[in-house]
């Protein structure tokens, strides 16, 4: 069964000269080091290289050799999206620029004095966004896994000053449900990935790129429960310094039965963007239930 450790990869050290160049070099020479980690992860991370090769070639569909290609491109795009996600979360100087395709959606959810639920998957590099959440002037809160090192979380806190957001932990004793239920009764915006989950939580199976692949339930029964607006959002990279924000028009799930049709929407929202920037796919495991032969390994992200 394909499912994410929930764990990452990356120490301290090498959290800590990247910032250092960022402050005091910007993204270029930043840009330019991960050209050699990037190299590094390509030649020498066979089990997370395995699963994207194998994604570039069986499911975008792309030559042997372009597959290899690609392979590189993502490990560097995937290096560059952290490195500005860290640039916008410390308020860094930079000349980002974006693109926002329905804005208007998300402002319509804060607007409806609901609350709403955003969906999104480790595809692109929606964080980076975070100015827009700014402009919404609606409080956020970000659902996720309590799997990173605690030293690499405490660095960046200290360097982001934890600024913006409030995060919600996903435990065992569900106190999250009952942190999410307080965020949108206090009519908040709820985010969260859907695409990851861990070994033994209950999933729910579609079809993605031609071959089933299970999603946990949780994000869908959420949304099918508290019945607010859901919108799927992302964000990709198109050049150094630009970024595509894309946000769809919300929908609202009335009740468990539609928790199918929750998945069946977001799911087609990957799958478009996923062919449109398949470079960006950032989910470093056996995603697809056909490609599980092996116990997956630690995620990169």
């Amino acid at each position: 069964m394909p499912s994410w450790q929930g764990k990452s990869k990356g120490n301290k050290l090498g959290y800590s000269i990247f910032i250092a160049i960022l402050r005091y070099g910007g993204v270029y020479p930043a840009y330019f080091l991960l050209r050699f980690v990037a190299a590094y992860y390509f030649l020498f991370s066979w089990s997370s290289s395995r699963p994207i090769y194998k994604y570039f070639h069986t499911k975008a569909g792309f030559s042997r050799f372009k597959s290899l290609i690609n392979l590189y491109r993502n490990y560097y795009v995937f290096g560059q999206t952290i490195i500005d996600k860290i640039v916008v979360m410390a308020d860094m100087a930079n000349k980002f620029t974006f693109d926002f395709d329905g804005e208007q959606h998300l402002r319509d959810i804060v607007s409806g004095g609901k609350g709403g639920i955003l969906l999104s998957a480790h595809l692109g590099n929606w964080e980076v966004a975070g100015h827009l959440f700014k402009r919404l002037q609606a409080r956020i809160n970000i659902v996720m896994f309590d799997g990173e090192h605690e030293r690499i979380k405490e660095y960046l806190s200290s360097v982001t000053g934890g600024r913006n957001v409030n995060i919600i932990v996903l435990k065992d004793d569900l106190s999250h449900i009952y942190a999410i239920n307080d965020a949108l009764s206090n009519q908040e915006l709820v985010c969260m990935h859907a695409d990851r989950f861990l070994p033994g939580n209950k999933t729910m199976t579609t079809d993605l790129l031609g071959s089933p692949a299970q999603f946990p339930l949780g994000p869908f029964l959420l949304a099918s429960t508290f019945r607010v607006p859901v919108s799927a959002v992302f964000a990709f990279k198109e050049s150094a310094t630009h970024y595509h924000f894309y946000a769809t028009e919300p929908r609202v799930y009335n009740g468990r039965r539609q928790q199918e049709q929750a998945l069946k929407d977001f799911v087609g929202e990957m799958e478009v963007k996923i062919r449109k920037y398949p470079t960006q796919w950032f989910n470093y495991y056996d995603f697809w239930e056909d490609e599980a032969t092996t116990a997956p390994g630690n995620s990169v992200s």
